[in-house]
């Protein structure tokens, strides 16, 4: 289990864009990296596709590494490290892992 997923909201701690916040698009892990948007956006020209239409340049979001970045807890609204907790497991059914703040120890949804 990542303990960072598609959907969250993150803080870049180092680099270039130290101190930007933005929105996980897309979670790599064997690569251990993550497109997050307004962070590392890379200018890719584009050729037209069709007869009379114009090239142009689309900005898209590049990968940064995931130790680069913390997660920022939908709860006490600060970055924070991520710890994971097992809940009981009954007979038939696995046991659950589900993601904690380690700040304020609320569980993390998603």
């Amino acid at each position: 289990m990542n303990k960072i997923k598609k959907g969250d909201n993150i803080l870049v701690i180092s680099g270039k864009y130290r101190g930007k916040t933005g929105k996980v698009l897309a979670v790599l892990p064997r690569e251990e990296k993550l497109k997050v948007d307004g962070v590392n956006v890379a200018k890719k020209h584009a050729r037209p596709r069709r007869q009379g239409e114009k090239g142009q340049i689309v900005e898209i979001a590049a990968p940064i590494h995931i130790s680069n970045v913390k997660l920022i807890c939908p709860n006490c609204k600060k970055a924070t490290r991520v710890g994971f907790e097992i809940a009981a497991k009954s007979k038939d059914a696995k046991a659950q892992k589900s993601r904690v703040c380690k700040k304020c120890s609320q569980m993390i949804n998603g």
